[in-house]
């Protein structure tokens, strides 16, 4: 099931951003094949990135294990791998070892800073990738410290999704040249591609590069959140005219108070007039009052809440499995629909099963399984 099926993809163990590379891709009915070190009993459900994927275990120093791996490398269609540059070369297995066997292979590699450049080599995390983006900066309120969003803008926004779309696109290219080639995901550049929007309204002069001071980054009365009486979180995006003049009726504002929307300098007080209100009331109230509106309305919910959320509970946005709540397959296809995934297995699990696939004896696979079981 799914659009993908058909398709075999290895993956180097990882964390973060190259796993759940991984998982979209199984999501989507790729064959997903997790290459770990040790093997392991233990059950895994709350490993959400490994969901739908088979997992084995192989000693990648030993010639053995490489070569179990270039094997499996043979058979694929993608291969995926998150280290610094040069680690997998150094390990037998960087891109032009592998097109040497397998030149239809599509070599998937993501790192934050790219395959080369003076810091390629360094250590870093999601919020060092997109400092130098210019998207830290502009994330948080005026005169306080930018905001670490997460690691949803690098990690995950700028990296993971930059690197599926690389390898999609490749998969599609190889069925005009039958070649595979080398995908350089770089976190950086994604997060940089992110800020297009706001790179555009710079350009046009409708953009302050300093945080929390511009229409979409919390200084508008218009667009965001408020905190209710029972000190919970309401937001609204009333940008566009209709929306606003919706606003100010449902909320009984004054009219021509609230008259010079885009002025940047009636905002604070605006915003304080809209706050005072909004804490009137629990975030109930505002809900019945405003959900489902043209108001661009929406309740702050936690994690715990979200997937209790009328709208979320009719699209089946979140799925259980094995007892973990997590987000559904996603986008949706209308004639290859994915499948429920299934929980991640224990690690190493389908060692014995895939290396009788590529051939080896039962006496030599239980020599691999005695190197990497703890």
């Amino acid at each position: 099931m799914g659009p993908l099926a058909g398709i075999r993809v290895v993956e180097i163990e990882g964390l973060g951003p190259a796993p759940f590379a991984g998982m979209l891709l199984a999501d989507m009915g790729a064959e997903v094949i997790t290459v770990g070190r040790k093997v392991s009993s233990k059950p895994r459900p709350a490993a959400i990135s490994e969901r739908g994927k088979q997992t084995i275990a192989l000693d990648l120093k030993s010639a053995e294990g490489l070569e179990a791996l270039l094997k499996l490398c043979d058979r694929a269609d993608v291969l995926i791998e998150g280290f610094r540059p040069g680690v997998a070369e150094r390990l037998g297995f960087g891109p032009e070892q592998l097109h040497a066997r397998n030149p239809r292979l599509i070599y998937g590699r993501i790192t934050g800073w790219g395959q080369y450049g003076p810091l390629s080599h360094a250590a870093g995390h999601d919020l060092n990738y997109i400092a130098i983006t210019g998207a830290l900066h502009a994330i948080g309120r005026a005169g306080e410290t930018p905001v670490a969003p997460l690691n949803l803008v690098g990690d995950f926004g700028g990296g993971t999704m930059f690197l599926v779309m690389g390898i999609l696109a490749a998969v599609i290219e190889r069925h005009s040249s039958g070649q595979g080639q080398v995908i350089d995901a770089a976190m950086t550049e994604g997060a940089a591609n992110l800020m297009h929007m706001m790179q555009s309204m710079l350009a046009s002069g409708i953009w302050q590069d300093r945080p929390g001071c511009n229409i979409l980054d919390g200084a508008a009365h218009f667009y965001d959140t408020y905190r209710t009486s029972d000190d919970k979180f309401i937001c609204i995006g009333s940008i566009e005219p209709q929306f606003y003049a919706l606003l100010l009726e449902t909320l009984e504002l004054d009219r021509e108070q609230f008259s010079a929307q885009m002025d940047p300098r009636q905002w604070p007080v605006l915003k304080a007039i809209i706050a005072e209100k909004i804490a009137t009331q629990p975030r109930d109230y505002w809900c019945n009052l405003m959900e489902g509106t043209d108001i661009c309305f929406a309740p702050v919910l936690s994690m715990n809440e979200a997937p209790l959320h009328p709208h979320n509970l009719a699209r089946q946005s979140f799925i259980d499995v094995e007892g973990v709540t997590q987000a559904a397959p996603a986008p949706r296809f209308s004639r290859t629909p994915s499948k429920t995934p299934t929980a991640a297995a224990p690690l190493g699990g389908d060692t014995a099963i895939v290396l009788k696939q590529l051939g080896y004896d039962e006496k030599t696979v239980a020599a691999m399984l005695a190197a990497v079981s703890r």
